[in-house]
């Protein structure tokens, strides 16, 4: 159900999915048939319009939302830019952000771009890991993590901080970048407040493919969204000069959506009709298990970076070695695609829908040869691009 070009091992499906077969025509078809013959028309006789949350319930479905709690549009750094500012208003009293020094930059520096223009003395408070739990306290008014460690894969434990944050009075944003199609997700049952997410990793959207929101019950129809955009007015074809916001999640839109990505995740999600979660997980432990163990049998110079405990880890293994970015470089040039985080973390992220024991060995075997034989070092292996 994917193209997957030959002679490929792809290992990098945390980074941005492959291309689902079914999504050529489906985008095509919507482009020769929408857009082309019914024009602006489209955005009501071709539903347009409610793709944001009709994508959103089938997005909602793999992370344990409730329906029509979930809404697409956007990127994800201006969802983690909403969220957070809708959990200090809500905790208006409290002045410190809590967050882990592994979270992904884009999400430390929308916090740090906000805290700045609200000019209210507020603080990001970045602690490692293992130290969150012992930092959520009376004077936190946010707790922002990502589930899954983007570099190392570190899981943390959403339900039970999620408790301890709301037994401490404190609003809890969960990252789900690295988890959504990886990890069995259940925000319900983590009573977690607010999550966001992208769709061009596990869930294969595409490159740049919409972010998502999701906002529990209690807060949607009370957050103030702070970018209050024309879609999440609760009117927006009344064009009234002032600000009204929408009704539950809708509130969450900001701008027009953007179309033919929304459909090219609507096709890339009728795989995800097919499958399950528990067996995806379970599948993927597997994988990841095989890999670790084979790796560090064959390549003793490589250094673990993730958990070896698979109950702590999400669906992606990584290893440092001093030169891991000309490591990476020789791979590809060998037929395996992994990624590369500076400065020293080659990670590999293993995605059962496509994915299989035999291409795991495989893979192996390469970086086997490109370890032993040195084949990394060598000059055009070190040349960097503008994306690493």
């Amino acid at each position: 159900m994917f193209h997957l070009p030959a002679g490929v091992i792809y290992l990098d499906g945390n980074s941005l999915g492959p291309l689902p077969k079914a999504v050529c025509d489906h985008v095509s078809k919507m482009m020769r048939d929408e857009w082309g013959e019914q024009l602006i028309l489209g955005w009501n006789s071709c539903g347009w319009m409610s793709l944001a949350t009709k994508l959103g319930d089938r997005i909602g479905r793999l992370i344990g939302a409730e329906p029509g709690h979930v809404v697409l549009g956007d990127t994800l750094s201006i969802k983690v830019y909403q969220a957070l500012a809708a959990g200090l208003d809500i905790n208006r009293d409290r002045k410190v952000v809590l967050s882990d020094t592994g979270n992904f930059p884009t999400d430390l520096y929308m916090a740090q771009g906000l805290i700045k223009t609200l000019g209210k003395q507020h603080e990001l408070r970045c602690v490692s890991p293992e130290e969150i739990w012992d930092n959520i306290d009376e004077t936190v008014a946010v707790l922002m993590l990502t589930e899954v460690d983007y570099k190392t894969g570190r899981l943390h434990d959403m339900k039970s901080l999620t408790k301890k944050a709301h037994d401490c009075g404190v609003i809890t944003i969960w990252d789900l970048a690295h988890s959504a199609g990886a990890i069995p997700v259940d925000l319900v049952a983590a009573e977690a407040d607010f999550a966001v997410g992208c769709t061009y990793k596990y869930l294969n959207g595409g490159p740049g493919a919409p972010a998502f929101i999701y906002v529990a019950p209690k807060h949607a129809d009370l957050v103030q969204p702070a970018l209050s955009g024309w879609l999440g007015h609760d009117a927006p074809f009344a064009f009234e000069r002032d600000y009204r916001p929408g009704s539950g999640v809708e509130r969450m839109r900001v701008g027009t959506p953007p179309v033919i990505a929304l459909k090219s995740l609507e096709a890339a999600l009728d795989i995800w009709d097919l499958a399950d979660m528990a067996d995806i997980r379970a599948k993927s432990i597997e994988l990841c298990d095989l890999f670790l163990t084979e790796v560090e049998a064959r390549c003793p110079e490589l250094t673990l970076a993730s958990p070896r405990d698979w109950k702590k880890r999400g669906s992606q293994v990584s290893f440092r070695f001093s030169e891991a970015f000309a490591v990476k470089q020789a791979l590809i040039a060998h037929g395996v695609i992994g990624d590369f985080r500076a400065p020293d973390t080659i990670r590999f992220g293993f995605t059962p829908l496509y994915l299989d024991e035999s291409g795991v060995l495989a893979a192996v075997e390469v970086l086997e040869n490109v370890i032993t034989n040195r084949i990394w070092d060598q000059s055009k292996y070190k040349l960097r691009e503008k994306v690493t």
